[in-house]
């Protein structure tokens, strides 16, 4: 879920802004519902992958562009004050649409390292995320400015060269999910910012904000009573 020209928060029926909504609490309460699936399953290795995004990694250049704004949870002031109207930011800030994507997919990439410290041991489980490259074809821009979807691609294509086709990031979501160079879990796997022919997947480092294991368990136990989980 991504609006970036709304001018006021759209909100779920619970009453909470729509991409963190979506892309945070939907995630969370999925992974959640799978969880006993994936532990009832046997034979090869388990794997439960989330999409993450360079643009929620200031460890990489496309996650420090502050248009409209870098991801940020701060300390999470916007989630422990109920995130009700007039909340509508995880830091409790003004409202800022394409910054509300961002925060999501960085709440994503900290939920997946959460689950890897409580499950994997236990279970088996391998938990990632992954960065396929920039798929700048796609329904996530529906709602951005038509110029910006005419231009964006030939951008990405001509510019960055962070351009992949929708075939070529399936393919590496796949690839994640299934292959066994992946199978290790905690992992957030990219394939870089610029694509280079034959270039392979590696480990990308996620930034201070998402490796802070203190803001992630709490993140995780207020998300818990968000999406109406038994903690």
């Amino acid at each position: 879920m991504y609006l970036p020209l709304l001018k006021t928060p759209a909100r779920s029926p619970e009453g909470y802004e729509i991409s963190v909504a979506t892309n945070h609490f939907g995630h969370f309460l999925l992974s959640h519902l799978l969880l006993p699936h994936l532990r009832a399953t046997g034979g090869r290795a388990k794997r439960l992958v989330t999409l993450g995004t360079v643009t929620a990694n200031s460890e990489e250049f496309g996650g420090k562009i502050p248009i409209p704004a870098p991801a940020n949870l701060g300390a999470l002031e916007g989630l422990e004050a109920g995130f009700l109207a007039p909340v509508a930011m995880i830091d409790g800030k003004a409202f800022k649409p394409g910054k509300a994507y961002k925060d999501s997919k960085l709440c994503n990439m900290i939920i997946s390292r959460e689950f890897h410290r409580r499950y994997h041991d236990d279970t088996g489980i391998i938990f990632n995320t992954l960065y396929p490259g920039c798929v700048a074809e796609t329904g996530l821009f529906r709602d951005a400015p038509k110029l910006f979807q005419k231009i964006f691609p030939w951008f990405q294509k001509n510019i960055t060269k962070g351009f992949v086709s929708q075939a070529l990031a399936g393919a590496r979501v796949a690839q994640v999910v299934a292959d066994d160079p992946f199978a290790q879990s905690g992992v957030h796997w990219s394939w870089g910012n610029r694509q280079i022919p034959g270039r392979e997947a590696f480990s990308q480092p996620l930034s201070s904000a998402a490796n802070d294991v203190a803001r992630a368990a709490r993140l995780w136990a207020l998300t818990t009573q968000f999406v109406g989980l038994t903690p």
